[in-house]
């Protein structure tokens, strides 16, 4: 009897570790891989990153947009910028007019060289 009694307390002890190490190791992998562990937080790191990089272009793009069309309105209006446009949308080139065709890369930065 006394023997069944030591088993049982010992084994009752083992049964307490276990459990408690089974729990333990629950809560550490759900802190690692859980909705709002550190993988997950390392993914949103890494969209905040992509997205700033994607938003910069954006208001590089925007600047560039509000540029060209700051030079159409009536009371700043370019004669060069009007002229390049009726010529563009009418498809007229006088020929005694030098024409050279550029590519215009809207997400180039303005003071990077073009081609």
């Amino acid at each position: 009897m006394v023997t069944r009694k030591r088993l049982r307390s010992v084994l009752n002890a083992l049964g307490l570790y276990v459990l408690a190490a089974l729990l333990i190791g629950y809560f550490g992998v759900n802190a690692f891989s859980g909705n709002r562990g550190l993988k997950a937080q390392q993914d949103i790191d890494r969209q905040i990153t992509s997205l700033s990089a994607q938003l910069d272009r954006l208001k590089l793009e925007q600047a560039q947009w509000e540029r060209r069309v700051a030079l159409l309105q009536a009371d700043k209006l370019d004669p060069d910028m009007l002229d390049e446009s009726a010529r563009k949308l009418l498809g007229y080139v006088d020929p005694d007019d030098l024409t050279l065709m550029l590519a215009w890369h809207p997400l180039a930065p303005p003071d990077a060289p073009r081609p």
